[in-house]
């Protein structure tokens, strides 16, 4: 407990240096609040459209959610399928790495197209592009079981089933995780591209991504900052839920998310 104190009281002072460096450049360098506001003027655009503000971060969670949800799921069968072909592996597997380079600017007239605009077609956006790191660990993790312990499965009459389940999907939880932990950030960073780029199914009403685009036209720039933070703290919030389940799963067995024993 004193050590996560400790953590957090560092985590709070480089948070106060940043600030105090941010308002001594605007002290030094005279920058014009509409390229760079005051933190004080960020709070006052926090306080002031306080409600707007929450329900914008609602709508990126609640998409950056369904799109990490649907690329474990997706991604973790894929590694599956993986697992259990090499031929398959082999001919499909770079294809799942070329999502994370898929031009969504290219795309966003598509998925639009085909889906409509709004939170389905930012989902799949968000799916899109954080499914790949969930396929890329999981499958390391479920071909990297030692040879010895498969020796061992079957020599005990191990079914093709219970070495799958039994075996390589307990030995690939650690590297899932590291996966979701990447694919939590992504996930944000997503659904606030599809926003810029397939909008919101009512005027007037999106999530971060749509809100930043508008405050941008209108050079609303504190508001602007203030949203650019909520989605700071909704990528955070993502990660640190993940690391909290990784500690909760594997803190038993893996020595991973085991605490460092005292020197």
């Amino acid at each position: 407990m004193k050590q996560r104190a400790i953590t957090a009281l560092n985590a709070l002072a480089v948070f106060a240096a940043l600030l105090a460096l941010w308002q001594l450049v605007l002290w030094i360098f005279h920058v014009p609040s509409f390229m760079l506001p005051s933190p004080h003027s960020v709070e006052r655009a926090v306080r002031a459209r306080y409600s707007s503000l929450l329900n914008s971060l609602a709508i990126t969670a609640e998409e950056s959610a369904g799109g990490l949800v649907a690329s474990i799921v997706v991604g973790v069968l894929v590694a599956l399928v993986f697992a259990q072909s090499r031929w398959v592996r082999k001919m499909l597997y770079p294809y799942t790495l070329l999502l994370q380079t898929v031009p969504i600017i290219a795309i966003a007239p598509l998925i639009i197209m085909w889906v409509g605009a709004g939170i389905p077609a930012v989902i799949l956006i968000a799916f899109i592009i954080s499914v790949a790191p969930i396929i890329a660990n999981t499958t390391q993790g479920l071909i990297s079981v030692d040879e010895n312990l498969v020796h061992l499965f079957l020599m005990h009459n191990a079914s093709p089933r219970q070495l799958l389940f039994k075996l390589r999907l307990p030995h690939a939880v650690p590297d899932l995780f590291v996966g979701v932990r990447i694919a939590s950030g992504i996930a944000v960073i997503g659904a606030i591209i599809g926003e810029l780029f397939a909008g919101s199914s009512r005027v007037g009403e999106g999530g971060l991504g749509y809100s930043i685009l508008y405050a941008s036209s209108q050079l609303q720039t504190d508001y602007m900052f203030a949203l650019v933070l909520a989605a700071t703290v909704l990528g955070f919030s993502f990660l640190f839920l993940v690391m909290f389940l990784e500690w909760h799963f594997l803190h038993r067995w893996h020595e991973s998310a085991r605490a460092p024993e005292a020197e």
